[in-house]
């Protein structure tokens, strides 16, 4: 790295609000990837960037830099526009492993790079891996191979793609950086326009299980998330999505797909269904097998109806290396030694499910991890008997806990115990899905 400008003056222009060029952000982050900037520096920087933000300027450039950090995937030799699906997490949110198979076997590519469980969010990866035998890690050429011969690719981020993004994540994950809007849409897009994709659909959350806890936040990174797209010209939609309660009843790797199992054959919990449909209907849309969304809603739901998505399901479960006997049969599945039940105390509504620590409760089964080198339990989670605005009557089930250890059991149950709120009076019904963001803004969502 070249002696180009002096790192202190870039740091101190963004402490004091100041925008920087181009530039200046391609050379941090090309001196961060290679191990020239040093990691006290990069963290002032990060901090500067959480507490002034970035223009929208800078947030393309930094996107644009953490994505030339690495390999660009070319994907031209597969016909077809490809289109992938991101979320921005959430507790119960098994959308990939349904609505991935639902797009490809209407025709429409999917390169599908995801990651791994964050703090109380479970990962798309860690779900993958619950599955006896599924390999998520491939190299590049047979990341194609598996494109090219399914039209869907399930697999985790290679160290050849924005290795820039790997790093810095790392950096400001112990560096209470994480939560910086431009920083979250740097590390996404970077990820994501390096996958080859020709447009993308976004599941950006809200809610208590969220990492946006207030709808506006979650507004406000949607709309830098869809611009970033746009800017790399990319067909990108947003979609603002309530995570105050889990999505489904299952929240734990194997469950998950359980469930995941279950809405492939039509049967799945009405919330997960509804999000999935909507998100594999936009892909559709964008991946122009439709005329419209909801066009593509239509054939997402034949896609269903006819068998076809549940075989593609199958198809890249056995690609990948896993075991589809436990697909075509999930009662076959190991189960976990220990359960127990919360219960309820009092007639009445679930007025609350605090999505946050139900995935905590979750992680304290064994369902995460607390450390890095933690391995994660695949039976271990929590089912839910009832969910929001449900009645409940006193000494019935509210949910069930699993775990392989009995020692965390106690102290889930108090975790448990605080996440569910129930009153006398039926609470207020929450929209699931509130607004929707595309090139021509936001506007409040309806089909």
């Amino acid at each position: 790295m070249s002696k180009k400008y002096n790192i202190v003056s870039i740091i101190r222009k963004k402490r004091d609000g100041e925008s920087l060029s181009s530039s200046e952000i391609d050379y941090l982050i090309k001196g961060y990837t290679s191990g020239e900037l040093p990691d006290y520096q990069m963290s002032a920087f990060t901090m500067a960037a959480y507490l002034n933000g970035l223009n929208k300027e800078e947030s393309a450039q930094l996107t644009r830099s953490m994505l030339h950090s690495g390999i660009i995937v070319d994907l031209s030799m597969i016909p077809g526009k490809k289109v992938d699906k991101h979320s921005t997490g959430g507790v119960g949110d098994k959308l990939s492993l349904i609505l991935a198979p639902i797009v490809a076997s209407a025709g429409v590519p999917v390169p599908m790079i995801s990651g791994r469980g964050l703090g109380h969010t479970g990962g798309t990866l860690d779900k993958l891996e619950s599955i006896p035998g599924f390999q998520v890690d491939v190299d590049l050429e047979r990341y194609k191979e598996i494109i090219d011969k399914h039209r869907l690719v399930l697999v985790g981020q290679t160290k050849e793609i924005a290795p820039a993004d790997k790093k810095l994540y790392a950096l400001r994950d112990v560096t209470a950086t994480v939560e910086s809007i431009p920083l979250i849409a740097g590390s996404i897009m970077s990820k994501k326009l390096a996958e080859g994709i020709d447009a993308l659909v976004l599941d950006v959350k809200y809610g208590s299980g969220a990492f946006m806890k207030k709808q506006e936040d979650a507004m406000e990174l949607g709309k830098t998330l869809v611009d970033i797209g746009l800017e790399f010209g990319k067909e990108t939609v947003a979609y603002i999505t309530n995570m105050n309660q889990p999505l489904g009843y299952s929240v734990g790797n194997w469950l998950e797909v359980e469930e995941c199992i279950h809405a492939l054959h039509g049967e799945g919990p009405e919330d997960i269904l509804e999000l999935s449909h909507l998100l594999s209907g936009t892909m559709i849309y964008l991946g122009g097998r439709a005329e419209s969304v909801n066009e593509g809603i239509s054939i997402s739901k034949m896609q269903v109806q006819n068998g076809e998505a549940f075989q593609k399901w199958l198809d890249i479960v056995d690609e990948q290396g896993g075991d589809i006997s436990v697909i075509r049969d999930p009662d076959s599945y190991v189960k976990a030694k220990f359960e127990f039940e919360l219960k309820s105390p009092e007639d009445g509504y679930i007025n609350e499910i605090d999505s946050f620590q139900i995935g905590m409760a979750s992680l304290e089964l064994g369902a995460g991890r607390k450390k890095k080198e933690d391995a994660v339990d695949p039976v271990a989670g929590i089912r839910l008997g009832k969910k929001l605005g449900d009645k409940v009557k006193k000494g019935e089930t509210i949910l069930t806990g699993y775990t392989n250890k009995p020692s965390v059991m106690e102290t889930a149950v108090e975790i448990l115990t605080k996440a569910v709120v129930i009153t006398e009076t039926k609470p207020k019904e929450e929209d699931l899905v509130s607004h929707v963001i595309d090139k021509d803004g936001i506007r409040a969502f309806e089909l």
